[in-house]
């Protein structure tokens, strides 16, 4: 499954556009290596994904094509869920 696709079925970035947008950005990466939108992903790859203020780290747990919003989360487990360091103004 592409990686843009997972991360809108599982919820954890809200439109395919967005996940999209992050993934060229270099905010991704899958089992240590930056990801594009269009990378595979499969069940166990582990992603890092920085947001605006945190950095999450998630393994893959399931992959379906569609998923209810309640059972969103039943595909991914959450390993770290950090905040983003803070750049030094010096």
């Amino acid at each position: 499954m592409r990686l843009d696709k997972f991360l809108k079925i599982s919820r954890l970035i809200k439109r395919r556009t967005l996940a999209k947008e992050v993934a060229d950005q270099g905010r991704i990466t899958v089992n240590g290596n930056q990801a594009k939108a269009s990378t595979t992903v499969k069940v166990d790859d582990e992603l890092i994904i920085t947001f605006g203020q945190k950095i999450l780290t998630i393994k893959i747990d399931a992959l379906r094509e569609n998923v209810k919003k309640d059972e969103a989360q039943s595909l991914y487990t959450i390993i770290k869920d950090e905040p983003r360091p803070k750049k030094d103004p010096f």
